[in-house]
């Protein structure tokens, strides 16, 4: 190694070392009393109960680990969004797992919440996949009921969805081993199969206090909605256990008799190890995102044999497309280009940067793996498009535009790793969420936002000192040095990877080593996907 890789590897394992400290703080969920004080109610954890119902041996690929990191202070905070999720084997078979965490505010739905169990419906609608829901929560967060109620999105989605995934034929079990109260008591209700653990599992519309408030009634809470009563009297529920051990037992049955599905059958041959180390990728990124690398580098880390067949490799040279394998599935993967390089012409290119004709060469190899019915992998480490009378009059817009339509209308599976920056429309244009890839993951060192730190930094500092001149204030050098630095701190934190998992713009924030990995469970969920679309561009200037 040299000096720089040095520095890099050591500044990536340290960011890494940080990410499993976070992640483990957040997997405490309520904290330590609240889970002693749900083991002593017989009660598991989420992470329990989920590592009870996988496949021993087996991994569980969490999803949203960070959704609402440092969000709801003033509420006390909502790790993990109230919820454990993610995708692991059941009996063999790739499943979607939700499971409320009891420890977290009795399991409520904060806002965040609920848009973290819609995207595991998402997931599992997208892809064709059992879902299984391990029931524990005592419904919508009131203190913010006006975010998580009414709208479209919000919590009665939920219920939208299972009815919707009923109709496409997705398998449904609901395990209720706590509370499943007022609205939400209608998702096990909805689902194929639901299991009850007797004395803590409760469904019900009402509980005890608001019955009374409501009608006068005094009814126990058992007798209201315990698992005796809903499998012995409404027929609501179909199973009921003693224990949680005994009902995940029981979901582990349901999932082993479902019949096989057609596949989508996208190849996939033998997997062949690269030729490289996983983490050779640590020494060849900076954390800061400002230094040239080749990204090729990086791919040959990741990908089968090492090997990588590049698509146009002397042509549109900032962004970087070519066929490989991961664990065996055919992949065509599109790269931004971190290296400074020479264009056809022999003009400089910036790294980052996305220039006509790199456009014009991604949106072509998009279409050819629609073509060809390939999975698409998108590395984004992108600062924008090409910007300047030059590139405006070369029809940088255009271009562009072609590649998003490329993009947009791709119905093969996406998967997008945000390896680097991902500013402004090239966000876009390497099918950022709003794009619909069926899993987007960041590395540590990811930064998303509107544009570079440093630039945004200056250009809301020159509106906010304008603003206060116009008041009569008037602004130093000193003081104006003091704005730029609390702009620039604010700023960089809403760029960073923590900020945009809280709010699900990604996914998951994956150690580098595991993007081939993250890569092969995205294609394989994929593959069970019932929906076949045709591939149209629309109308575009050629």
């Amino acid at each position: 190694m040299n000096l720089e890789t040095n520095k890099n590897d050591d500044a990536m394992r340290l960011a890494i070392s940080q990410l499993k400290q976070r992640h483990g703080v957040v997997a405490l969920g309520g904290g330590k009393k609240s889970i002693e004080k749900a083991h002593e109610k017989g009660k598991l954890t989420p992470r329990e109960r989920i590592q009870y119902l996988i496949d021993k041996g087996s991994v569980f690929s969490e999803i949203g680990s960070f959704a609402g990191y440092e969000m709801y202070k003033e509420h006390g905070g909502c790790p993990a969004g109230g919820t454990v999720a993610g995708l692991g084997y059941v009996c063999g078979r790739q499943c979607v797992i939700v499971a409320n965490d009891n420890t977290v505010k009795a399991g409520a739905w904060f806002p965040i919440t609920g848009k973290k169990n819609l995207r595991m419906q998402e997931i599992a609608m997208e892809n064709h996949l059992p879902i299984i829901y391990l029931v524990d929560s005592a419904g919508v967060y009131l203190p913010m009921q006006d975010e998580i109620f009414p709208d479209k999105e919000h919590f009665g989605r939920i219920f939208r969805n299972n009815a919707q995934m009923s109709a496409m034929g997705i398998t449904q079990i609901a395990a209720v081993m706590g509370s499943c109260v007022a609205g939400g008591a209608y998702l096990p209700i909805m689902s194929d199969e639901t299991l009850m653990v007797e004395g803590n599992g409760s469904i019900f519309l009402a509980g005890p206090y608001l019955v009374k408030a409501a009608i006068g009634e005094d009814a126990d809470l058992q007798a209201l909605g315990g698992a005796k009563m809903h499998t012995e009297v409404s027929g609501i529920a179909d199973y009921k256990f003693d224990t949680e051990q005994e009902c995940i037992d029981q979901v582990r049955r349901i999932i082993d008799k479902i019949g096989e599905q057609p596949l989508q059958g996208y190849s996939r041959t033998k997997p062949e190890m690269p030729l490289f180390d996983a983490k050779d990728i640590y020494g060849i990124i900076s954390m800061l995102n400002n230094k040239q690398f080749d990204v090729v580098d990086v791919i040959k880390c990741f990908v089968d044999k090492s090997e990588f067949d590049e698509f146009k490799e002397d042509y549109g040279k900032t962004i970087v497309c070519g066929y490989a394998r991961v664990d065996g599935w055919a992949v065509g993967i599109v790269a931004n280009q971190r290296k400074i390089v020479k264009s056809g012409k022999g003009e400089m290119q910036m790294g980052g940067v996305i220039y006509n004709d790199s456009a014009d060469k991604a949106a072509r190899f998009i279409m050819n793996c629609n073509q060809k019915k390939i999975p698409l992998v998108f590395l984004q480490d992108v600062t924008g498009f090409m910007v300047g009378s030059r590139s405006e009059q070369s029809g940088i817009i255009k271009d562009g535009a072609k590649l998003v339509n490329a993009v947009a209308n791709s119905v093969v599976p996406k998967i997008t790793i945000v390896i680097g920056n991902s500013y402004g429309a090239g966000n876009y244009a390497m099918c950022g969420k709003a794009y619909d890839p069926r899993f987007i993951y960041a590395w540590p060192n990811a930064r998303i936002a509107v544009m570079g730190g440093e630039q945004a930094a200056k250009t809301l500092l020159q509106i906010q000192v304008a603003a206060l001149k116009a008041k009569g204030e008037i602004i130093d050098p000193e003081k104006e040095k003091i704005l730029l630095s609390e702009i620039t701190e604010r700023y960089n934190t809403q760029t960073s990877p923590y900020y945009a998992a809280a709010r699900l713009w990604v996914d998951e924030i994956i150690d580098p080593a595991e993007t081939r990995n993250v890569i092969s469970q995205g294609i394989n969920a994929a593959n069970h996907s019932q929906t076949h679309k045709e591939f149209k561009m629309g109308v575009f200037q050629v």
